[in-house]
This record gives C-alpha cells, sequence and structure tokens, in this order.
C-alpha cells in the first residue's frame, strides 16, 4: 500500500532465516509450485503441481489408457482385464467446462485396482478437470480447449504415445498434425447435450479453463448494482 514495488520494499533488509526465504541464486524450491504445459494436446495450456508429482515422472513417455467420460472410467478402471501397466497414461475426457457442466474435482483418478495391489502408487494421468489442492500424484488438469470443444484430447486413442516432460513445459502426443486433423475431421465435436434451462445456457456460453471458466457475455463487465432490497 505503499507505492513502492514488492523489490524496492525488500532491496535493503536483512534475511533472519535463509532455510525458510530463498533467493534467485539458492531457492527454497528450483521448480514453481505450478506450472502451464503446452503442446499438440493442450494448445492453450494445461496445469501440473510439481510438489504432489513423482520426481521419476516429471519426464515420462507411456501409451495412452482412454476413458471417453467419467461413467466409462467407472466402468473400466478396476475391471481386470484392463490392458494397463504402471507405465501407461491415464487419460479422462470430457470433464471440462462444457464436458461435464462445471468441470468437476475428478482430475485426480484413483489407479487400477490391479496395479494398486501391486504396490503402485503414482501414474501420469491427464484430464480436461480439476482437481482438490489437497490432491496428490502427477496428474495432469485443466487441459484446453477441452474434448467437448474440439480439443486434441477428443482423438486420443488408447495406445497412442503421450509424452510430458515438466521441465520442457511439454505435453504432447506423438502423432503428426496430419494425422489429428484426420482424427478430428472423421469425428467432429458432438451437439451440446442439454436442450434448455441453464446448462444449455452454461454449455453454450463458458470459455475455456485457461480463460477462466468464464461465461462469455460478462467479459468487460464488473457487475451491477443492487437497487432494490432482494431476498
Amino acid at each position: 500500500m505503499n507505492g513502492a514495488t514488492i523489490g524496492d520494499n525488500f532491496n535493503n533488509v536483512d534475511c533472519y532465516d535463509d532455510a525458510v526465504i530463498g533467493t534467485l541464486e539458492k531457492p527454497f524450491n528450483p521448480m514453481s509450485g505450478f506450472v502451464i504445459l503446452k503442446g499438440n494436446i493442450c494448445e492453450d495450456g494445461a496445469v501440473i503441481k510439481p510438489s504432489a508429482a513423482s520426481p521419476a515422472l516429471m519426464q515420462h513417455t507411456g501409451k495412452a489408457v482412454v476413458f471417453e467420460d467419467i461413467d466409462d472410467y467407472k466402468r473400466r478402471i478396476d475391471d481386470p482385464e484392463l490392458e494397463v501397466d504402471a507405465s501407461c497414461i491415464l487419460v479422462l475426457k470430457n470433464v471440462g467446462p462444457k464436458g461435464y457442466p462445471g468441470m468437476p474435482e475428478v482430475g485426480n483418478m484413483g489407479l487400477p485396482a490391479k496395479l494398486l495391489a501391486n504396490g503402485v502408487t503414482d501414474m501420469v494421468r491427464i484430464s480436461d478437470g480439476r482437481m482438490s489442492g489437497t490432491g496428490f500424484g502427477t496428474v495432469v488438469l485443466h487441459v484446453s480447449p477441452e474434448a467437448a470443444a474440439g480439443g486434441t484430447l477428443s482423438i486420443i486413442r488408447d495406445g497412442d504415445e503421450i509424452t510430458l516432460d515438466v521441465p520442457q513445459r511439454l505435453l504432447k502426443v506423438n502423432i503428426s498434425d496430419e494425422e489429428i486433423a484426420q482424427r478430428k475431421a472423421a469425428n467432429p465435436v458432438k451437439a451440446d447435450t442439454v436442450s434448455r434451462g441453464y446448462v444449455q445456457l452454461y454449455q453454450q456460453h463458458v470459455q475455456q479453463a485457461h480463460l477462466g471458466a468464464d461465461l462469455d457475455f460478462l467479459r468487460g463487465c464488473s457487475g451491477s448494482a443492487v437497487t432494490k432490497d432482494s431476498h
């Protein structure tokens, strides 16, 4: 509130505990609290929380195991016949702002029961949804554009090779641009499934995660004064 910059305020102060207060030369943690990833899966970005992730998975390439929506995930995740191992990458589609109206906290997918039974505690997981800030694991969230908006996430198939490289801020599926375009042309975005009411309004007007999942007709507005008593 004094009008000075943070740098001006702290340039000449003494630090009495450098184990808690780091410097640029000796940071408390070399990795930021959140990392924004880019790549052909998430042209407008995706989010990962490195402090919650497993260091061994921060640079990882694996085959996709795809769930088309949350119901598909719930049906199959504990199926003993699910073709999955610890090196695979779990992909959950259609849980973003439009696809699962409201973008719920379902991105922190549980691991397959048969892998848990063998002692596996973490896998790379990717979705266009979100999760609780207290969740843990190597989980990529907020993929934008989401699957329901025609993002590349929508055309990922079982067995596609995906690369996550957090130090390089990269998330990509290892197929060509031509193949991505062909798949999108063959699988156009489905029409909104809700035909009326607020959910239809929301699906038609909500923006993508990287824009805050705000309603497009509210852009540039700062709210309205309440001019009459309203209970």
